[in-house]
């Protein structure tokens, strides 16, 4: 018989897989949002960041190599390796290069650490990520994380149910400039998640196929997630991922590689 932690443990984990939850406070404060409920992506898409090249040019020969001529895909062009970060603050990963690979870095690290049942962490890890100005989308990620233990019937405050598990895989990215200088980016993730409770073994339901946008700005040496409207409108809207896809390479989907 499962004790009243593990039954807590195991409404969360079904109400995480069951209508798809992310980062519950995070859609609206850390700047990661479900690809469902998000405004209308009617405008062109920005200047493509240095992160977003999916194609290269044929080398100047008669004729052009079998690599060259082949039909590139998110799974036959080069990934993207991501750096690792220089270190961690308060459970969030800190210290990612300016250009390259870096800001999708940044972004995918973020996705996956960002608690979503602990709502002192995710109070912690936003304080580090979040750029100046966005300061008030951390009250209310704590107040949606809060929403969340609630409704899978755990006390309003607290950690993540002993010996719960929530991974997520973030396995292609898309990397956008937003302003000029490259010093705002839009990032798209495609990505799955699992959950495991104490003693339920692997996760026989996970999340798949889900889609999360992070807006990072340059500020003090580091990416920082930023909610700010100026910038959240010109989000852009992705193409749906398929790895297979040449259309989605063109796109700038690109498979991702922590390095």
């Amino acid at each position: 018989m499962l004790d009243r932690h593990d039954r807590a443990a195991r409404r969360a984990r079904l109400r995480l897989i069951g209508i798809g939850v992310v980062t519950g406070a995070v859609v609206a404060a850390g700047g990661v949002a479900l690809l469902h409920g998000l405004d209308d992506g009617d405008d062109p898409k920005p200047n493509a960041a240095p992160t977003a090249t999916a194609t290269a040019s044929p080398g100047p020969t008669s004729s052009p190599s079998p690599s060259a001529t082949r039909t590139l895909t998110p799974n036959t062009a080069k990934p993207a390796h991501l750096p690792k970060p220089a270190g961690q603050k308060d459970g969030a990963s800190i210290g990612f290069p300016r250009y390259g690979y870096g800001p999708m870095a940044a972004a995918v690290y973020h996705l996956d650490e960002l608690s979503v049942l602990d709502d002192d962490m995710v109070r912690r890890q936003l304080t580090v990520i979040t750029a100046k100005g966005s300061e008030d989308s951390i009250d209310k990620a704590v107040s949606e994380v809060r929403k969340l233990r609630e409704q899978v019937g755990l006390p309003p405050s607290g950690g993540t149910p002993a010996g719960m598990t929530i991974t997520t895989t973030v396995d292609a990215a898309q990397a956008w400039a937003l302003n000029s200088d490259g010093s705002v980016i839009t990032v798209w993730m495609h990505y799955s998640r699992t959950a495991t409770l104490p003693k339920g073994g692997p996760d026989d339901s996970p999340l798949r196929n889900q889609l999360a946008n992070m807006i990072l700005q340059w500020e003090d040496g580091d990416w920082k997630i930023t909610t700010d409207p100026k910038w959240t409108a010109k989000k852009g809207d992705p193409m749906p991922y398929n790895p297979d896809s040449p259309a989605s390479a063109k796109d700038g989907w690109l498979v991702v590689i922590r390095d």
